[in-house]
């Protein structure tokens, strides 16, 4: 007699989190465009770029918060152009910049 509310409430925890399983986490998104962009950049320090997992180097900028660094990945400043030269949306290019600042911490 209950088997078919347990089955139905069951079905509604199981579903989503399957669905969820293979999709990839922020920072796998923002791994996967500073491999394919920022590490050209990044990775070596060119034009002054803070490198990559380089915590002396990356210190002025997380002072100054997630939001402001964003906000210069967006933009561009110095050598670097707006979206570091990609086509990235917002969220892509906010998880690249996640992703860096979780290695310089």
């Amino acid at each position: 007699m209950l088997k078919t509310p347990f089955i139905v409430a069951l079905s509604l925890i199981a579903i989503p989190a399957l669905s969820s399983a293979n999709e990839p986490s922020s920072l796998q998104t923002g791994e996967k465009l500073y491999k394919s962009a920022c590490i050209a950049c990044h990775g070596t320090g060119a034009a002054g770029a803070p490198r990559f997992g380089n915590k002396q180097e990356w210190a002025p900028y997380l002072s100054q918060g997630l939001d402001q660094m964003v906000d210069v990945a967006m933009h561009g400043k110095g050598a670097m152009p707006a979206r570091g030269g990609t086509k990235a949306d917002d969220a892509t290019l906010r998880a690249a910049v996640e992703y860096m600042a979780s290695r310089a911490k």
